[in-house]
């Protein structure tokens, strides 16, 4: 349902001014028509729309708005087992916004929930206590901390490692049908205290459990984090094929003769992911992509993240978690 203001239909050139005239009286026609049907009717039709819609929607007259706010059309949009208002909620619409708003913690603290708001699609986030860290009791090797930007009451900072490795898991069946998932690992870097980060990628896997993941090379420290004169920096847009065929060799990529660089650039245009900040005192890097169909209800979807072929101390990353959240529409 698009948005239907009068604006909206005053397009083009000059001329036609008639057709437009038309094309406004058939569409004030159709609004009037479905304006006159019960209320409980209107809902209905604006129950099988979307969040983003039953707001637009809302603006084209009293009984609409009535209507499009009801608890009839919100309870839809409501994941089954958050149908149930609390009391401290007025209506169904003001307890969906809250969850699209700000995340509740679950799984006794150690996942996130949120609903994304143009959608009601659930997104989560995996605490760095509901994943599997190799080493992640030891405190030689990690420690748990406090972190006051954290959602969470305890964060992962990596001291010292060879080998890392993060893996975690979520139920299929705790996810939206028919949508298509994006997964980020969300961290920051310790002041002063990263190392072995800048110069070699990590490897992100995400599939379905018993099925060969998809795998992609990240950066979890960006090339803007360099100094003008640090050899290590500027690796921002380096093919991907160049990455992965230096990290399968055991060896930096900045060390690939630039030649095979450049022929590589053309047989892959995609590029290593870097970090982004997202705002929040977090960077994130989206380490793959998934799809959940209306059969895979039994299923676990399994996220890794790991370097463990360069055998180079690595320290001073702090992991929040693994956010899955519906991947974004591109116009």
């Amino acid at each position: 349902m698009e948005q239907t203001r009068g604006g909206d239909f005053n397009c083009g050139g000059g001329g036609g001014g008639s057709s437009r005239k038309n094309d406004e009286t058939i569409v004030i026609g159709a609004l009037s028509r479905f304006d006159a049907l019960p209320e409980d009717c209107i809902s209905m039709v604006i129950s099988h729309t979307s969040p983003r819609d039953a707001c637009v929607v809302a603006s084209v007259s009293k009984t609409i708005k009535s209507a499009a706010q009801s608890d009839l059309v919100w309870e839809t949009f409501l994941p089954p087992e958050y149908s149930s208002q609390p009391a401290n909620y007025s209506s169904k619409k003001e307890f969906y916004l809250s969850l699209a708003n700000d995340s509740v913690l679950i799984d006794d603290g150690k996942k996130s929930f949120w609903l994304e708001k143009s959608s009601g699609k659930k997104c989560y986030m995996l605490s760095a206590m509901d994943l599997t860290i190799t080493w992640g009791d030891s405190p030689a090797y990690w420690q748990w901390i406090n972190v006051p930007e954290s959602k969470f009451e305890k964060v992962a900072e990596l001291r010292n490692v060879c080998w890392f490795e993060v893996r975690g898991k979520i139920s299929c069946g705790m996810l939206s049908k028919g949508t298509h998932y994006s997964v980020y690992v969300v961290f920051k870097r310790a002041y002063n205290r990263s190392h072995g980060f800048d110069y070699a990628p990590v490897e992100g896997g995400v599939g379905f459990v018993g099925k060969e993941a998809t795998k992609t090379l990240v950066f979890l420290e960006s090339s803007s984090t360099g100094s003008a004169d640090d050899s290590r920096s500027g690796y921002s847009g380096i093919s991907h094929v160049a990455v992965t065929r230096a990290f399968r060799m055991r060896r930096p990529w900045m060390r690939v003769p630039r030649g095979e660089e450049v022929e590589v650039d053309k047989e892959n245009g995609r590029n290593v992911e870097e970090p982004k900040e997202r705002g929040d005192g977090w960077s994130e890097v989206e380490i793959g992509k998934f799809y959940i169909n209306n059969g895979d209800s039994d299923d676990e979807i399994e996220i890794s993240i790991m370097e463990t072929q360069m055998g180079h101390w690595k320290s001073g990353l702090i992991i929040q978690g693994i956010e899955i959240r519906p991947e974004k529409t591109r116009n």
